[in-house]
């Protein structure tokens, strides 16, 4: 709702200019206080107040600050932070896509091109010297990490995905310079991915992060051979089930795969070329 009243703030009146500033100062104390006390904090009269909130597509004030009270208690808990109780399923449907929609653009909009540059060439650089990329995660990140494990076996690559963190910590041993460990978190405070990461670094390894940037996950990767693709989103990792950054990590997964599949060029298209050929039996019945 706040990214919203934000982004109409220059169409609206100056009059309703001055109660939107007033939801953006403040908006736990304007979902609670009366009408006539949000009209005297805005210089406004009752009637522009309730005004500003049909301009913003609400039905007025009181469905105004029941929405705005839902989300500054961070909507309905461990299921969806844009969500209300009483939304329909049409409603939900453009929430969800909306909220992930508008994460994906902001992600595009400030994505690090430097840092997914050196992380593509360390990626590359692996796989045409033969070298091991293990993809670490624990929970939904195991998820992703399994999905990354797919993406690059594809491509002929070593990979392995590992989300049991003892298997991390014997596998992050093993590594050595040369070899990369994409690491994968939303909180970046896993204790098993920290000590993995902590490890991967000793052994001189590539450590390629994908976490939250104010993290202690991210802040550990400022060495030379150290890179964060920092993964920020609007959601909260210890309330909601993830779904937003699952989506955004697949999504720098799939940037890092293609990246790769193009530094490596002509000697790779021979064997996918042939991958398709023998999976293309398996996947249609032949017409009669």
């Amino acid at each position: 709702m706040l990214e919203r009243v934000q982004a109409a703030l220059p169409a609206l009146p100056p009059a309703e200019q001055r109660v939107a500033k007033l939801v953006l100062a403040d908006a736990r104390s304007f979902a609670s206080l009366p009408v006539g006390e949000l009209a005297d904090r805005a210089h406004v009269s009752k009637p522009t107040v309730v005004r500003f909130c049909r301009s913003v597509g609400y039905d007025g004030l009181a469905d105004f600050k029941l929405k705005l009270a839902g989300t500054v208690n961070e909507g309905v808990p461990f299921v969806h932070r844009a969500v209300d109780e009483d939304d329909k399923p049409g409603d939900i449907v453009v929430k969800v896509i909306d909220n992930a929609v508008s994460a994906m653009l902001a992600y595009r909009n400030h994505a690090a091109a430097a840092a997914f540059e050196r992380a593509i060439e360390a990626l590359a650089a692996a796989c045409r010297n033969g070298r091991r990329i293990d993809f670490y995660g624990v929970g939904n990140s195991g998820i992703v990490a399994q999905d990354a494990q797919h993406k690059f076996f594809r491509l002929g690559v070593m990979a392995t995905a590992v989300s049991d963190g003892h298997v991390q910590v014997m596998s992050a041993t093993m590594l050595q310079p040369g070899d990369c460990a994409v690491i994968i978190s939303n909180s970046g405070r896993s204790r098993d991915l920290l000590d993995a990461a902590e490890i991967a670094r000793r052994k001189g390894a590539t450590t390629i992060v994908i976490t939250a940037s104010g993290s202690p996950l991210a802040h550990s990767a400022t060495g030379a051979q150290q890179i964060l693709l920092a993964a920020d989103h609007p959601e909260d990792y210890d309330r909601y089930s993830p779904m937003v950054s699952r989506l955004l990590h697949l999504v720098i997964i799939d940037i890092l795969t293609t990246g790769v599949a193009l530094r490596l060029g002509s000697e790779l298209r021979p064997m996918l070329a042939e991958i398709k050929r023998n999976l293309r039996a398996k996947r249609y019945a032949r017409a009669e």
